[in-house]
């Protein structure tokens, strides 16, 4: 099951043109191209392809459904500011992103499996929802007992930033005591993410 999970996740980053795990990022850089046996060939995407594509490696990075994009698109967009702007930084708030970005898991679904699975603490109470908007201010905690496993044992090392990008400036992280706090809303410019917001607003305003 798993090895079908990956095969999929590999196949997916060369159709999006990004590495969505380190296994996928080693793949591309051997097969730089789509999937499939047109993959080398030429294509004229249409303008709703390219605006779609965007959205999906948008979505991808994150590891959501298209119903909980769609929630936090509503939200970015009557909020104050660049709609486009503004959907990145609703969704690097999210607690399993924040939790990628702070260096306890190696991948998204990693992160999002340590949430589900009650490793963690915000402000002292557990949380086991992904999709928690952590505020500024708060921290994030892998509970004590947790602490002691293997998985968190590696992280602590800081064994996952050889895959992971530069810890955002919108983070203070502690590893080897694997908590980190929050300590302002993160701008889009920091944002590790590869996307053209602007195509994503155009997708979804069409």
């Amino acid at each position: 099951m798993a090895g079908n999970r990956s095969r999929k996740l590999v196949r997916q980053s060369r159709s999006l043109g990004i590495a969505l795990s380190p296994k996928a990022e080693r793949y591309m850089q051997r097969r730089p191209y789509r999937p499939g046996e047109h993959g080398r060939g030429r294509t004229k995407d249409s303008d709703y392809s390219v605006r779609l594509k965007e959205k999906q490696r948008l979505r991808a990075q994150y590891g959501i459904r298209e119903a909980q994009m769609r929630r936090v698109w509503e939200e970015a967009r009557r909020a104050e500011g660049l709609s486009g702007e503004n959907l990145v930084e609703l969704l690097e708030m999210r607690l399993d992103a924040l939790v990628l970005r702070a260096g306890f898991a190696r991948t998204i679904a990693q992160a999002r499996q340590v949430v589900v699975h009650r490793h963690l603490l915000v402000d002292g109470k557990i949380v086991d929802r992904p999709s928690f908007r952590v505020k500024p201010g708060q921290t994030v905690q892998v509970k004590p007992r947790s602490q002691t496993s293997p998985q968190f044992h590696v992280a602590a090392q800081g064994a996952h930033r050889d895959v992971l990008p530069q810890v955002p400036g919108y983070l203070d992280v502690d590893l080897e005591k694997l908590r980190f706090t929050l300590t302002r809303r993160p701008k889009r410019a920091e944002v590790p993410v590869i996307c053209d917001v602007q195509m994503v607003v155009e997708h979804y305003s069409r």
